[in-house]
């Protein structure tokens, strides 16, 4: 029914795994490589096609000299005044709906949770058009809070999931007392369960920091300029009309997956426990 440890394979098999294993690892690193190494090279190897060659000379400092000397300062600022309030919004609206469904027990329970799972099938593509409409007609296209508002909206029901199959692996008994102290609902769960959802909130603060942070689609459906723009959509701004410079999106692309990456090694204890508790109960 389980596949067999690897310790306890062939000697053959294990060879074959040692082999796989790094070479499937350089394969899946290749783009991250290549964009790394396009970051150093003058943009005179792009118009050679030296795409993958040594590069002639190492233009480093100059190409993110000058990425940081155009508007990407204020497009990761404006990633940033996206991302973190709604990774806010998400787990404070989560957390409570979470909560409700996952102890609470009424009729309409499965119904209300198959309504905040049914939204993350819906396919984000045919939502296009009505929700820049939407956006338009109460006068948040191309603001900053227009996108924040919609991207609360559309990851609340993934992350009531996430939330809601959290709680209800908690000890139900724990809360069963607090009743039994007289303790009000909103105390038991600001003082029973949050402390007990640390791992859990951690966990999908890092899910949706790097799902927002990372988001081209609507950054570009619902926002054009550099006065609300994030920095995926910000990258672009270093095509020309004939031409692409490879090498400073390059070093863009380099500059914008910094702060999830290192949010995510910051919170990588948490957001490990997070994903596991619970697994093996």
């Amino acid at each position: 029914m389980f596949p067999t440890p690897i310790e306890k394979s062939s000697p053959a098999a294990q060879l074959g795994y040692k082999i796989l294993l790094p070479a499937s690892l350089i394969v899946w690193l290749l783009p991250l490589i290549a964009v790394a190494v396009f970051s150093i090279k003058p943009d005179s190897d792009f118009t050679s096609g030296n795409y993958w060659g040594f590069p002639s000379s190492f233009e480093g400092l100059t190409n993110y000299g000058l990425v940081f000397g155009s508007d990407m300062p204020r497009y990761m600022l404006n990633s940033v005044l996206i991302t973190v309030p709604t990774v806010i919004g998400c787990i404070i609206l989560s957390s409570m709906t979470g909560f409700a469904l996952g102890v609470y027990k009424f009729k309409a329970n499965i119904w209300v949770f198959f309504m905040f799972v049914a939204g993350n099938f819906v396919p984000f593509q045919i939502l296009m058009v009505p929700v820049r409409d939407l956006t338009l007609d109460l006068g948040l296209y191309n603001t900053i809070p227009g996108l924040v508002l919609f991207h609360i909206a559309f990851q609340t029901g993934f992350c009531t999931l996430f939330m809601r199959n959290f709680i209800r692996a908690l000890p139900f008994e724990l809360i069963e007392a607090a009743r039994v102290e007289g303790i009000s609902e909103v105390r038991i769960f600001w003082y029973v369960i949050m402390p007990l959802m640390k791992p859990a909130l951690a966990a999908l603060a890092v899910l949706i920091f790097t799902f927002i942070w990372n988001d081209y689609f609507w950054a570009v459906v619902l926002t054009q300029g550099v006065e609300s723009q994030p920095v995926t959509a910000g990258i672009t701004s270093f095509n020309a009309q004939f031409r692409a410079a490879y090498h400073l999106m390059s070093a863009g692309s380099i500059v914008a997956a910094l702060p999830p990456v290192a949010m995510f090694f910051l919170m990588q204890k948490h957001f490990i426990a997070g994903l596991t508790l619970g697994a093996v109960k």
